[in-house]
This record gives C-alpha cells, sequence and structure tokens, in this order.
C-alpha cells in the first residue's frame, strides 16, 4: 500500500517537473517486444546525471534478476506512450 502511494505521488509530481533532467524506465512484454511499458521516473531536483544515473543502476538490476524475459532501458524525458 505504502508502494502504491509513492507511486501514485510520484506520477503526479512528473507532470510538475521539467522534463530536461528526466529519464524514464521502460521495458517490454514477454509477447510484445515493442510493447513499451512504464516502470518508473526519476525526476529528483539532484539533475540529469543523477536521474541518468539512477535509472541505468535501475534498469540493470531489474535485467540482471534470474529469469527475466523482458528488456528494460531508460530514455530521457518524461513518460511517453
Amino acid at each position: 500500500m505504502r508502494n502504491s502511494i509513492f507511486f501514485i505521488l510520484l506520477v503526479i509530481i512528473s507532470g510538475c517537473v521539467s522534463s530536461d533532467a528526466t529519464y524514464t524506465l521502460y521495458r517490454n512484454s514477454v509477447t510484445d517486444e515493442n510493447m513499451r511499458i512504464h516502470v518508473a521516473t526519476f525526476d529528483a531536483s539532484e539533475g540529469h546525471d543523477y536521474n541518468q544515473g539512477n535509472c541505468k543502476i535501475a534498469s540493470e538490476l531489474f535485467q540482471k534478476q534470474d529469469g527475466t524475459k523482458t528488456k528494460f532501458w531508460c530514455e530521457k524525458g518524461i513518460y511517453k506512450k
């Protein structure tokens, strides 16, 4: 429950922050490798390098999980469908 509230607040706040320093983590689907699924948005006030670095670390950690069949990647900017 706590994580759900945090995620909702993160999404709301991300709409209010400039996308110049924002990075978004995506993954594809097991059944559709071209699908883009939003995982997380990194938009801390520490700036571009901080957000890019944390997104990269998160993508690598997700990718290294045993049995992972999806691809994780980061893109500069806010969530785009």
